[in-house]
């Protein structure tokens, strides 16, 4: 029997988000502020979604 695919989640915790893009928490705040990755905020809780984790790397990718 094939084990069921892995989801990805839609949301990670802020620590989680600048470990995947290899950021200090400093620069992921930075990123936010500026608009290139999104946050939802989860009553006190701060997710940032891999959507925009996503889109920014492949944004910033080097050419070639």
């Amino acid at each position: 029997m094939t084990p069921p695919p892995k989801l990805e989640p839609i949301c990670v915790t802020v620590n989680e988000a600048a470990r995947m893009i290899g950021v200090g928490r400093t620069k992921l705040y930075e990123l936010i502020a500026s608009g290139e990755i999104e946050a939802v905020k989860l009553g006190k809780s701060t997710r940032i979604t891999t959507s925009s984790l996503h889109k920014l790397v492949m944004q910033r990718r080097a050419p070639g």
